[in-house]
């Protein structure tokens, strides 16, 4: 099953703006493709559940998960959540405007906000910066807020309601974040990894 849609596409405790990176501009006014094994739509509540092995397509953005649940509101702007399939990382992945970079993020669910440009990442949270095939920044954490406007990522190592702690793939101990930052071409270090571990105690803002 394939469907066309519309419009779209993270808030903790260490932020990290990445320089002369931005989002593919040209996502924005691309459709919303949607495949899926099965829908559910209400059009008085403008809500469309999609289930199983479900792949989502905006322009360069990829979204795989379990389920999908969209919704629209009266202004026309979509809201998404993803949930990943049992044992398993709902993903998504977007090209980065005029470079050849890629944005992939994990999570056991991603929750997407089309009027304001952000990716939530909650749960084992994931994301990695890629220059062509090769990996330059990776972060790990509970919650994973990236802001597509801004190009700010926000990481929680505060793990969610019912979850173990923020154990993303390299291991971020509960309740701390994880993140190796490559120092760019330039600055007398490159091709050097840089890991940094932040303390959950800067404070971020309130969900």
């Amino acid at each position: 099953m394939k469907l066309p849609f519309n419009s779209w596409l993270v808030p903790c405790l260490l932020a990290v703006a990445v320089p002369g990176v931005q989002a593919e501009q040209a996502d924005r006014d691309k459709p919303m493709n949607i495949e899926a094994d099965a829908l559910r739509h209400d059009e008085a509540k403008q809500t469309s559940v999609f289930s199983g092995r479900v792949v989502l397509t905006k322009g360069s953005i990829q979204i795989r998960g379990g389920r999908i649940e969209v919704r629209q509101d009266p202004q026309g702007n979509q809201y998404g959540l993803v949930t990943a399939e049992p044992g398993k990382l709902a993903f998504f992945r977007q090209k980065r405007e005029g470079v050849d970079e890629f944005i992939e993020g994990e999570g056991e669910t991603i929750d997407y906000d089309g009027r304001a440009d952000v990716v939530k990442l909650a749960g084992k949270a994931q994301l990695r910066r890629f220059q062509g095939a090769r990996l330059n920044d990776e972060f790990n954490a509970g919650v994973i807020v990236y802001n597509n406007t801004t190009d700010v990522f926000t990481l929680d190592g505060s793990p969610g309601a019912g979850k173990s702690g923020s154990q993303g793939q390299a291991g971020a101990p509960p309740g701390r974040v994880r993140a190796m930052l490559t120092p760019r071409a330039g600055a007398g270090t490159a091709g050097v990894a840089t890991p940094l571990q932040v303390s959950p105690q800067l404070g971020g803002p309130s969900r």
